[in-house]
């Protein structure tokens, strides 16, 4: 009997198993789209922006990391997202020049959802897998996860695939032949997300895809993204539109509230930087991008009504400016999530203080995180469900060496950051045009770095303009502008 047709059958078989109905024990309705601005979720009753500065992803993977003490140190830092990935995918030491990377478990340290087999050989120490079996101290891991990140109002970006960008990643994956006992998986590491091509493991992931699905049912605090960074290593549109389809009709099956796009979100990675989107399948609604600064791709999606979200950054250096820039840039253009890649968390220092070589891909610190925490209060200071992207309100736009970003509720509030277009460090001050309707109005410039209010002031818009003087400042800086009667809804 062929090996490989005897595993897809009983995976199909198996797969369909684990999606046996589960009530939900959760009385929380999980994430959503918030239904009056659905650029912006509503989670536990409140409209909320996802803004964090969390871990390479690797905090359920690896045993030797102590996401209890991690969700510690985001819960303290006041920050409300974390992005792990499923075990899928793993890190060989000093992949990308990344010290002390989570995604690279020691030898004999790595866990992920398929049980061991009784075979040894896998590339990273023990035993080879059996992708036809669960490894139960893996979910169990997981849900703790999950369950400590929710206690501390944490949302858990659940990834469920990465592609193999290079040979030594595939090298790694359970899913390769030399890794598993099931006799599947022999192919080019560009073929294993595709409809026709893989070799057996179509019917593995989809398990996979059923497993997790069924088991993170009861969570209010999680929402799916199909693949990480898909637009490399060979995945197709048409495997993740099935994976897509599977989530929502493996949630319709074990009883999940009806919800447009499923009981959870769902989150496709669309691109880095920035593109436009057609056709979007419709159970996604969220739209994640890398590296997105600026925030150009928000203009270019807003229409779509979905939240769009900056869930990786990295590569410009391990300063604090250029990413702190991103975030303000992003959340103020009306971006709904924002993830730093924070390379201060590893195993050991799960209080986020390791110190990292400058040849770090990225950046992350405690200090970072205060001024994430900064910009979350900012955004929360302010009604935005009312808001939306607005550039015109600042009319000259051509003082030197800044670029602005705008949200505006039209005669109520407004959201402005100025960000150094060089980003280095200079004494500067701003003066600001803005066109605002008549009315009296309150003004606060805020100091993105401390969170302090540096000057208040008061000013009336005459023939619909208000111009106003920033205090000196070196970097950037935010103002908030309200009507005389606003009051702060948080």
């Amino acid at each position: 009997m062929n090996p490989i047709r005897t595993a897809f059958r009983f995976l199909l078989l198996f797969g369909s198993a684990v999606a046996a109905p589960l009530a939900a024990t959760n009385a929380e309705k999980p994430l959503s789209l918030h239904p009056d601005n659905p650029h912006y979720f509503l989670f536990r009753g409140k409209p909320t922006v996802l803004i964090t500065s969390g871990e390479h992803y690797g905090a359920v993977l690896n045993l030797d990391f102590d996401y209890v003490k991690y969700l510690d140190t985001l819960a303290k830092d006041g920050l409300n997202l974390t992005r792990t990935f499923s075990g899928a995918y793993a890190e060989p030491y000093g992949a990308f020049n990344i010290a002390s990377n989570t995604l690279a478990p020691p030898p004999n340290r790595f866990l992920c959802p398929w049980a061991r087999s009784d075979t040894p050989g896998y590339a990273n120490g023990g035993n080879k897998f059996d992708l036809t079996k669960w490894d139960d101290a893996y979910f169990k891991r997981l849900k703790d996860f999950i369950t400590q990140a929710g206690k501390r109002g944490i949302v858990v970006e659940m990834n469920l695939f990465c592609p193999m960008y290079e040979e030594s990643q595939w090298r790694l994956s359970p899913q390769n032949a030399i890794n598993n006992i099931n006799g599947i998986g022999g192919i080019a590491r560009t073929n294993v997300y595709t409809l026709d091509k893989s070799d057996g493991l179509l019917a593995v992931q989809e398990a996979l895809v059923r497993k997790v699905v069924t088991e993170l049912n009861e969570f209010d605090n999680v929402y799916y993204e199909i693949c990480n960074e898909p637009y490399f290593g060979g995945v197709t549109l048409e495997w993740q539109h099935r994976v897509a389809n599977l989530i929502v009709d493996t949630e319709k099956e074990v009883g999940s509230a009806p919800h447009v796009g499923g009981y959870h979100l769902i989150s496709q990675n669309i691109a880095n930087n920035k593109a436009k989107v057609e056709n979007p399948h419709p159970a996604v609604s969220i739209l994640n991008f890398h590296y997105a600064s600026p925030p150009d791709t928000i203009a270019m999606n807003y229409a779509l009504n979905k939240v769009i979200g900056d869930n990786e950054t990295g590569f410009r250096g391990t300063n604090d400016l250029p990413y702190r820039v991103e975030a303000w840039q992003f959340i103020l253009a009306g971006g709904g999530l924002f993830n730093h890649l924070d390379y201060s968390f590893v195993a050991g220092h799960e209080d986020g203080t390791f110190v990292y070589p400058a040849k770090q891909p990225g950046g992350g610190n405690p200090a970072f995180r205060r001024q994430m925490k900064v910009l979350k209060d900012f955004i929360n200071s302010l009604d935005f469900l009312r808001m939306k992207p607005l550039p015109s309100v600042v009319t000259n736009k051509a003082f030197a060496g800044v670029t602005s970003r705008v949200l505006a509720d039209p005669g109520n509030a407004y959201a402005i950051y100025l960000a150094p277009g060089d980003e280095k460090s200079a004494p500067r001050e701003a003066v600001i045009a803005l066109e605002l309707p008549a009315g009296a109005y309150r003004a606060e410039w805020v100091d993105p770095l401390t969170g302090s209010v540096n000057k208040r002031e008061t000013a009336r818009s005459r023939n619909g303009f208000v111009v106003l003087t920033s205090p000196p400042y070196r970097e950037d800086i935010a103002l908030k502008v309200v009507s005389s009667g606003f009051k702060s809804p948080r």
